[in-house]
Formats: C-alpha cells, sequence, structure tokens
C-alpha cells in the first residue's frame, strides 16, 4: 500500500548545480540536503522544504520538463511571487484551476514548477 510520495526528481544537464542551488535555495528558499556520498558523485543536487523533497539528478542529453513538473502548495501566493519575481524568477499567473490561486515559474535550466494555493472557503 502507497502512504506517501517521498521525493520528486527533475532532470538537470552537468554542471548547473550551482545555478539549481541558486534558484531551488536563493530564490525559493528550499534548504539543500546532502545526498548520500554514493549518488553526491553522479552530482546534481537534492533540496526539503517540511516533508517535501525535490530531487535534481544529472542528466545527458538533457531535455528540461516543460509539461510534467512539481506543484508546490504556497501560502501567501501573491507575496511569494512577488517576492520569487524581484529575485529574477519568471512568473506566469494562470487561472484554469478552479478554486486556486495559481502560477508558473521555470528553473534556471528550463524546468517547469507549479506553485498553488487554494482559495479559502466562504460561508
Amino acid at each position: 500500500m502507497i502512504i506517501a510520495l517521498d521525493h520528486v526528481q527533475l532532470a538537470a544537464p552537468p554542471g548547473s548545480e550551482q545555478r539549481l542551488r541558486d534558484y531551488y535555495a536563493g530564490v525559493l528558499g528550499m534548504t539543500e540536503i546532502a545526498k548520500p556520498p554514493l549518488l553526491a558523485l553522479r552530482g546534481g543536487c537534492w533540496f526539503q522544504v517540511g516533508p517535501v523533497q525535490l530531487h535534481l539528478g544529472i542528466e545527458e542529453p538533457f531535455t528540461p520538463a516543460r509539461k510534467a513538473h512539481p506543484a508546490l502548495r504556497i501560502q501567501g501566493i501573491h507575496a511569494y511571487a512577488r517576492q520569487i519575481a524581484a529575485l529574477g524568477a519568471p512568473v506566469t499567473w494562470d487561472y484554469d484551476l478552479p478554486g486556486h490561486h495559481r502560477f508558473y515559474s521555470t528553473d534556471p535550466v528550463g524546468n517547469r514548477i507549479e506553485f498553488l494555493e487554494p482559495i479559502p472557503v466562504r460561508d
């Protein structure tokens, strides 16, 4: 039986680790976590916020995930979007998901990332 989603992995090109750190830790505010030593030899980097982990593994040839993507739930999405845009991240709002505020961004290697916040239901 499945009990939880452990992590999501995206691909990245060789040598992109510092750009990924700048985006995921510096812009998005995630914490980099150490990869196990044997896996660290393969390159890439891992990040976490709360129980959510996002792994970036090196792949050659590399093709960014432009449709498939992780979705990160945000609290205070409008302020968060302004904050990451001010740090240079692209922000593209999408209004097609009922009951949610939502936008997309791309990491520095072209992977799509979704950010969403449910709209509170009012009585």
